[in-house]
């Protein structure tokens, strides 16, 4: 089986030796995305409901890229610097699903890149939408 790299500029480049994605057979793997803009390279928002939405989109551009979509998604973990912060994260995060949610994981973690407030990293596989 091949393994495949996506990359798309609607979505901010690696800050470190990975990629934005690998495409594998009918899976793809999404490296953890934070809330930048990829047009600017900054951070989006000082709150958890902006920086929700921002590394979402940042995830769905890349699914677009690789021919899946949000609705693909199998498997969500979630990285969150304050527990506080979960159920302002999880009401912008349902809306970007429409009922079928994936399986997911939240941990509380001390510290994430550039210090923003949540990261994300998902598995979508191809042909599975609702």
């Amino acid at each position: 089986m091949k393994k495949e790299i996506i990359t798309t500029e609607k979505a901010p480049v690696a800050l470190g030796p990975y990629s934005q994605a690998v495409k594998v057979g009918k899976f793809i793997f999404v490296s953890g995305q934070i809330p930048i803009d990829p047009s600017t390279g900054k951070l989006v928002g000082e709150g958890i409901e902006e920086q929700t939405k921002q590394a979402l989109e940042n995830i769905k551009a890349i699914l677009e890229v690789a021919g899946s979509s949000l609705d693909e998604i199998v498997k969500v973990t979630a990285f969150i610097k304050d527990m506080d912060d979960f159920v302002a994260m999880n009401k912008v995060y349902a809306q970007y699903f429409s009922g079928n949610f994936p399986a997911r994981c939240c941990v509380q973690v001390s510290k994430l890149p550039m210090d923003v407030k949540l990261e994300f990293e998902v598995v979508a596989a191809l042909g599975v939408s609702a």
